[in-house]
């Protein structure tokens, strides 16, 4: 019996004493289903050294007058009610319950047993104990087991797990249904749905992954782990892995925006001015952020100073692109940035990519003008695509040059 509790509590994360009680469980409800009575609460202790258990009944200590008798007269019981409840409001207003005998002892009987009894106490009778069980008392055994065992560990797997959110964890891919990847993480499964991939990645069965753990869940099926490869977070835990001045705090990574599998910009900062961020997270010959990189399928990272300067900020946000001036609209939260002719391909990027992932890092909505003055083009923050202005889409159908 030992070594078949602790193989449990190794496997499956239990502790002993949950278990133990578990089988304690079953046992008072098996002996409740061949041997006890109505209304009979009857608790049992297990002793997984011997594998014997005692058997006992609880009864609950209570006073004459706070139920109602079953001798009681009906009028009896309504005026003992009605005595109890002067002067208390609807929400403390009692109702009387049943005497039962094999639930509860009136005060005066628990005294005799027990001199310092009070209302609410607990008086234990030992039962007899039986060695032989029903069919159905042995399976509602089984059933209790089960799901105490389950309870228990899903208290240990959200209390493991749920310490974990936030952090980069390795599993090994279990299976994979309508785009989703189970993972394997040892004492659970956790979800990598398809929204949570970075477009492109395959994985086979058996295959080791590392993602961003970022919510522990309860549902009607258990435990969801949800896992993300995709998830701005995880491009600041894999800098914490590589850079020991962002895992110490010296550096901050101050916000991410991330097109997953193509593109990311991150904005990192140091408050000692002797400590350049930028180059904590690029490393040695760019050792850090290539492990990086590949970690994430390849996906390229700009590095962006951050700065508490709007104005600075934008211009560097657009980086590669150099800018000639950035205009803040304050009210309306969005910025005009002025760039020389042969930058302004180079700002918006291919698709709009360099513009979107700069309003998405900086969290401003960005016009890009051209130093000749050509119709600006307007990226939101929360945009999925470049959008033109209505006096752009006009010019090019009146065969006008569209920006680039």
């Amino acid at each position: 019996m030992g070594s078949a509790l602790e193989q449990l509590e190794a496997e499956r994360g239990i502790p002993r004493e949950k278990i133990i009680e578990a089988i304690a469980q079953a046992l008072a409800a098996a002996y409740k289903k061949d041997y006890g009575k109505k209304g009979q609460v009857i608790r049992a202790h297990f002793d997984p050294d011997s594998g014997k258990a005692e058997f006992m009944q609880v009864k609950t200590v209570v006073e004459e007058t706070s139920v109602r008798m079953p001798e009681d007269e009906d009028a009896d019981a309504e005026k003992k009610e009605q005595a109890l409840n002067e002067g208390l409001n609807d929400d403390e207003k009692i109702s009387l319950r049943r005497f039962s005998p094999e639930h509860d002892i009136l005060l005066e009987d628990a005294r005799r047993i027990k001199r310092d009894a009070e209302p609410g106490d607990e008086i234990i009778f030992p039962l007899e104990a039986y060695d032989d069980y029903g069919r159905i008392a042995a399976q509602t055994a089984k059933q209790v087991i089960i799901q105490r065992i389950r309870e228990a560990e899903k208290i240990s797997i959200v209390g493991e797990y749920g310490n974990k959110q936030g952090e980069i964890i390795q599993g090994t891919v279990q299976r994979i249904e309508r785009g989703n990847i189970y993972v394997d993480l040892g004492k659970t499964t956790g979800i990598l749905a398809y929204e949570d991939q970075i477009p492109g990645e395959r994985y086979k069965q058996g295959e080791r992954i590392r993602a961003y753990l970022y919510k522990v869940d309860e549902s009607p099926r258990g435990i969801e782990v949800r896992l993300s490869r995709s998830h701005p977070k995880m491009i600041e835990k894999l800098f914490a892995q590589e850079a020991p001045e962002i895992a110490s705090g010296t550096v901050e990574i101050k916000a991410v925006a991330r097109e997953p599998g193509s593109r990311a910009k991150v904005a990192v900062f140091s408050a000692d001015e002797h400590i350049d961020p930028i180059g904590s997270c690029v490393g040695q010959r760019g050792v850090r952020v290539s492990t990086v990189m590949s970690e994430i399928g390849g996906e390229k990272i700009d590095l962006i100073l951050w700065s508490e300067d709007a104005t600075k900020f934008i211009a560097d946000a657009l980086s590669p692109a150099r800018t000639q001036g950035v205009v803040l609209n304050e009210a309306e939260h969005y910025a005009t940035v002025t760039v020389a002719p042969d930058q302004q391909s180079l700002a918006i990027g291919r698709g709009g990519q360099n513009v979107r992932l700069a309003a998405k890092l900086t969290g401003w909505r960005l016009d890009i003008v051209s130093g000749e003055g050509e119709t600006p083009v307007a990226v939101s923050e929360e945009a999925d695509v470049l959008t033109e202005t209505p006096s752009e889409i006009n010019s090019q159908e009146d065969g006008g040059h569209a920006n680039e």
